[in-house]
């Protein structure tokens, strides 16, 4: 019963095959190759558009870099004070911008508001030297509190960045999950909403070690490359993380790898609240934020449980957990066995 996070799952079966697949002669190093190039037309088919990829080895060096090529001196860039790029990734993106400041806009649910947004950039007018310069706005999608943002809220955010001619970034480190949630195109939820770069997840939804960063402005990508290489992001053998790529995109196997992993996040945020628990945010990915009784998360991790008590310091009084409760993050993946579930809840209603 393992539900402590979808990096801890293997690569899926197609992504495996495809690499033993192209692991066949020799091939260009250094993104050269007919695969990469052939995976690079793949990005530009499902985003129904040109667009310029550029394959990094971790989600942090995605989002990281392409903030880096919105980089201003004094720069700020705004996010929610949980995101990714905030929490856990050891200032990188401070390093990777040339001290880019993070602005933390607080917000519901893991989401910022427009509204919100609008406050906080006025801190910052144009022209001020005191207070340095609106660099770039950052959405995760899905939040790290397993929540979606709407198209209208992405759209809405997207009408704030431009009111200061600054980019919208998106951070898809679990960019499958949220499409299946939505029900949308790959477009539809990022340059058709607005969004101008976005750091495109296939770790955790079922690579080894595949990571892109998509320009829809291919003006915005020049040079980039350079970055990448200053960065030590530019693989010798690119080959073999197109081959993922193409493993993961080829009939549509990383939606189904999505797919799976939200289902088993719904069927667990149901038993679990026919159990008595409760959720202070909507289950809308594959991560899931119960509070339990102290008692049955202890009962649930001596039967060998992994999942993670969580700080609920975002939670207003009214969802805050009790004296005897606890708040835990539970991730699903494409490689959670139902019978996982069906364990878990056994216990849970136990």
């Amino acid at each position: 019963m393992n539900f402590a996070s979808d990096n801890w799952a293997g690569a899926m079966d197609p992504v495996m095959e495809a690499l033993a697949r192209h692991n066949t002669g020799i091939a260009p190093a250094y993104g050269a190759d007919p695969l990469t190039e052939s995976v690079t037309r793949q990005f530009c088919d499902l985003f129904e558009r040109d667009v310029a990829v550029f394959f990094v080895a971790t989600g942090s060096a995605a989002n990281a870099l392409a903030l880096s090529a919105y980089a201003k001196p004094g720069g700020a860039i705004f996010c929610h004070p949980d995101a990714h790029i905030q929490v856990d990734e050891c200032g990188c993106p401070e390093f990777m911008t040339g001290g880019g400041k993070l602005v933390s806009v607080p917000g519901p649910a893991g989401k910022m508001r427009a509204s919100d947004l609008w406050d906080a950039i006025a801190a910052f007018p144009d022209g001020v030297v005191h207070h340095g310069q609106v660099a770039a706005v950052s959405v995760t999608q899905a939040t790290e509190s397993g929540t979606v943002y709407q198209l209208k809220e992405i759209q809405a955010l997207k009408h704030v960045a431009a009111s200061r001619g600054v980019p919208l970034h998106m951070d898809g480190a679990r960019f499958a999950n949220a499409v299946v949630s939505l029900g949308v195109s790959p477009a539809d939820m990022t340059w058709k909403s607005g969004v101008d770069v976005v750091s495109f997840g296939a770790t955790k939804n079922g690579c080894w070690c595949a990571e892109a960063v998509v320009f829809f402005d291919l003006e915005a990508a020049r040079g980039f490359e350079y970055l990448r290489k200053r960065a030590g992001h530019l693989f010798s053998k690119s080959r073999f993380v197109a081959a993922q790529f193409d493993g993961y995109l080829r009939n549509e196997a990383w939606l189904t790898s999505a797919e799976h992993a939200n289902a088993m996040a719904r069927q667990l945020a149901v038993g679990i609240q026919r159990a008595g628990g409760r959720f202070p945010w909507p289950v809308e990915a594959n991560e899931l934020f119960p509070v339990l009784r102290r008692s049955t998360f202890e009962r649930l991790q001596a039967a060998g449980a992994r999942f993670y008590e969580w700080p609920a310091k975002s939670l207003s009084a009214e969802d805050a957990p009790g004296p005897d409760e606890v708040m835990v993050r539970m991730v699903t993946s494409f490689a959670t066995p139902p019978a996982d579930v069906d364990a878990f809840l056994a216990h849970v209603a136990a």
